[in-house]
């Protein structure tokens, strides 16, 4: 985003009090998916046995996470939108054995 820019309002609700929807554009989505590697795994599978947070993963979904808004914010951008409503997020895993990560985002691209 340039420096210029407006950054778009990113929400998961389906408005936003006191300011009312001048336009719907329609939705608009993105996703980011980010592998991980055997030693990664197999020192995570040791931390799920003994117990504990993986903080490696949540490091891994919280970076996703991040890609993947970025991309919904450039997508409503593009059809010009200042704000996404409605926003839900989706993680899931994908690739063989689900050795991918997938975090999937979409909302309703309007104009406030």
């Amino acid at each position: 985003m340039a420096k210029s820019e407006t950054p778009v309002l990113i929400v998961t609700t389906h408005f936003v009090e006191g300011r009312p929807v001048r336009e719907h554009l329609g939705m608009v989505s993105s996703q980011a998916i980010l592998g991980a590697n055997v030693v990664f795994d197999l020192m995570n599978a040791i931390r799920d046995f003994i117990g504990g947070r993986s903080k490696g993963y949540e490091r891994i979904l919280s970076h996703a996470r991040a890609d993947a808004l970025r991309g919904l914010e450039e997508e409503a951008r593009k059809i010009g939108a200042n704000a996404v409503l409605g926003v839900d997020l989706d993680y899931n895993t994908v690739g063989p054995n689900g050795s991918m990560l997938m975090v999937s985002v979409n909302g309703s691209a309007v104009i406030l």
